[in-house]
């Protein structure tokens, strides 16, 4: 897994204060993308202990709420596995701060991927352009969706997702 950033105390990608790490490589290359330089799965840096203990010492702060999962995109196949694992450690070493992801990629189609049981909120589907609103909290366009991933999985039918704040 590559990585392009870790922003710390950030507070536009997820609810509180929250460090997040940009991944490298995207494969739906959006029109008008805020991040065009994460396309490329082989740019940026390769995430290294380093930057994990970066992350780690974030999370450590009292004051962060989490981490949020970027980029790029965190589902890319360059990263699935990488962010997988890094889930993990962070559930287990942080059990009470929270897990947000943005991903291109739409809820129903996703769901069952194994990554899924460490995320709290996702944020799917890709940007759009023409649907660019912003007044939107967390989204950047009116079709993209602010998911409560554990709630939506505890349903008889996880494919119909549950919205994590409504209002927005």
């Amino acid at each position: 897994m590559r990585y392009h950033n870790i922003t710390k105390d950030d507070m536009l990608n997820g609810d509180g204060l929250r460090v997040v790490l940009w991944v490298a490589g995207c494969s739906h290359c959006c029109k008008e993308c805020q991040n065009p330089v994460t396309w490329d799965p082989n740019g940026g840096l390769e995430f290294d202990e380093a930057a994990k203990e970066e992350i780690f010492e974030q999370l450590s702060k009292s004051y962060i709420s989490g981490i949020t999962f970027s980029g790029g995109d965190p589902l890319h196949s360059a990263n699935r596995v990488g962010v997988r694992e890094l889930m993990a450690e962070i559930r287990e070493k942080f059990p009470d701060k929270t897990i947000w992801m943005y991903t291109g990629d739409v809820w129903e189609n996703i769901l069952h991927y194994a990554v899924m049981k460490y995320v709290d909120v996702l944020v799917d589907g890709e940007f759009i352009v023409e649907q660019k609103d912003v007044k939107l909290r967390w989204k950047g366009s009116k079709n993209q969706r602010v998911i409560d991933v554990k709630k939506s999985l505890a349903q008889t039918d996880p494919t119909v997702p549950v919205i994590h704040c409504p209002e927005y």
